[in-house]
């Protein structure tokens, strides 16, 4: 049973205070960037330093060079380090080794001591991050990455925390749900932050590595509503249903041949899109009505055909979903790149390094498999999938499509909840006449401003454009009427009341400009510029 021993690991961690200041206190801001350049010489002459000057030891500085850093350290200061566990339990979980392949000790001294030492098996480094639910950090395991190995990954590797990985986490959609499945949960970082608003969550994966590593970490940091199933795709929980979906899936479009590497972590073995596309078809027998499915993805772009357009067709139901209607889309592209760019990212990310026989061998195949399947673009970007909810007959269906490359606005605690007012304000807004509409009061979103320019020495502006501080940081021209409307919104006057009142000063047909303003209106609302009342404020 390793779960006692994974519960003296967090209370020597917990002791140690191995944290993400703690360790940004070790070696400085400029080596910590440094770090998430790939690049550790900065942080180990900086550990160098507070070694020569320490008189005692300090447990961070050597979890830091082992853990973080993936360097060899003194078994003693390990020792130290974790006397509740010790060495002898951190190799028995897995996380280090003392030998060698003889069954010798390892000699490779970090510090030229001669002293007997210990070598990462695991990266293992705590996280931080903010989310609607406050402040968290947590401690996660996941395999060494190249710059520990020194040579590329194995096709088995076990991802940590990534670039997609914060993208995603920062999307989830926080609302309470009773259950989550996060498909494909690699490190298990996704269902860790599901945890936090689901009373039930289930991860799969089709690596046991990568399981095993996942339950680890739930244990680690004291999550206990977490089920791990090994298998592909939505095999694991066939006839089960969710609330919430929640998958960064081997999306990487990858060549199909033999000797290009097939990294469990980001390939799903399938020819060009069709990973992404199964997780969308997949999702709509497997959401509970009203349930929501957000994940990342990749799209081709074949000859002249629109992408997008190509996503709306994975939405369609397959014959035996019941009901039998097409989910509701929120799709966003983020990127897109050309073959080229898209080959040497991927190459470059299972640590072939260019100017190398490998490298031109990749690239000349992922660049064959591109012209030859007729690609000539890869998309990368959100989608936000939604089963309609059981009483929805009637409504009209959510399907947005858009292409959204700008930085996003400021979301201290992640996007989630932008998106969620975003959902919630269409559901209302759609669901009303233009009577009922006329007849709400609105309030004006706290996050925008409104910018006006002006010709020297004129009183009237000439360019007038409402900001988005956080969401998406969208920004709307507005003219005369629209910013009239939009400057009255303070949730007192509803908005017919003041749509009559701006055409009697513009001189206008008050019909007419209804007419022109309530698509307008609703358009903000689907982007949470206005948002509707309260609920039973009666408005």
């Amino acid at each position: 049973m390793t779960a006692p021993l994974i519960d003296l690991l967090r209370a020597d961690l917990f002791a140690a205070n191995f944290s993400v200041t703690a360790l940004t206190g070790l070696w400085g801001i400029e080596a910590d960037a440094a770090l998430h350049r790939n690049q550790r010489v900065p942080a180990l002459r900086a550990l160098a330093r507070l070694r020569a000057t320490l008189n005692v030891p300090e447990p961070n500085v050597a979890l830091a060079q082992l853990f973080v850093l993936g360097l060899p350290v003194d078994r003693a200061e390990i020792d130290a380090a974790l006397p509740s566990l010790g060495v002898d339990g951190a190799e028995r979980l897995g996380l280090l080794t003392a030998h060698d392949g003889h069954g010798g000790t390892v000699d490779e001294p970090t510090l030229d001591d001669g002293a007997p030492q210990v070598k990462p098996v695991v990266d293992l480094r705590p996280y931080s991050f903010v989310d609607a639910h406050g402040a968290g950090s947590w401690w996660i395991a996941s395999d060494l990455g190249e710059l520990a190995l020194g040579h590329p990954l194995a096709e088995n590797h076990v991802l940590g925390v990534g670039g997609a990985s914060l993208t995603l986490s920062a999307l989830l959609i926080p609302a309470p749900v009773d259950s989550a499945l996060d498909l494909g949960t690699g490190c298990g970082i996704q269902a860790l932050h599901a945890s936090r608003h689901a009373r039930r969550v289930v991860a799969t994966d089709i690596s046991e590595r990568a399981l095993e590593l996942a339950a680890l970490n739930a244990r680690l940091n004291g999550i206990d509503n977490i089920e791990f199933r090994l298998g592909s795709l939505f095999d694991p929980v066939a006839g089960e249903r969710f609330d919430h979906i929640i998958s960064n899936p081997p999306f990487v479009i990858t060549p199909r041949v033999e000797g290009v590497p097939n990294y469990e972590y980001r390939d799903g073995g399938m020819v060009g899109d069709a990973l992404v596309e199964a997780v969308v078809r997949g999702a709509a027998e497997h959401l509970t009505p009203g349930g929501v499915a957000q994940l990342l993805g990749n799209w081709e772009y074949h000859a002249e055909a629109e992408a997008l357009d190509r996503l709306v067709d994975w939405l369609e139901p397959a014959p035996t979903t019941d009901p039998a209607a097409p989910l509701d889309a929120w799709i966003i592209e983020r990127e897109v790149q050309l073959p080229t760019g898209y080959a040497e990212t991927w190459i470059r990310d299972g640590g072939t390094r260019p100017d190398t026989p490998d490298f031109d061998r990749l690239y000349a195949a992922w660049l064959d498999d591109f012209e030859a399947r007729g690609v000539r673009q890869v998309g990368f970007g959100y989608m936000l999938l939604r089963r309609p909810a059981a009483d929805a007959h009637g409504r009209t269906r959510l399907l947005r499509l858009e292409r959204l490359p700008e930085a996003l606005g400021h979301n201290a605690a992640g996007i989630g909840s932008h998106l969620e007012e975003c959902l919630a304000a269409h559901d209302w807004q759609a669901g009303l006449d233009d009577d009922t509409l006329l007849r709400s009061t609105l309030t004006v979103g706290s996050d925008v401003t409104e910018e006006r320019h002006f010709w020297p020495g004129q009183e009237d502006p000439t360019l007038m454009t409402l900001h988005q501080g956080g969401g998406f940081g969208r920004s709307v021209p507005l003219d005369t009427a629209q910013a009239a409307l939009v400057g009255a919104c303070d949730g007192e006057l509803p908005v017919g009341v003041i749509i009559g009142a701006i055409a009697q000063l513009l001189d206008a047909d008050a019909e007419d400009l209804r007419a022109e303003l309530l698509p307008r209106v609703r358009a903000l609302l689907d982007d949470a510029f206005l948002e509707p009342p309260a609920p039973g404020s009666g408005a």
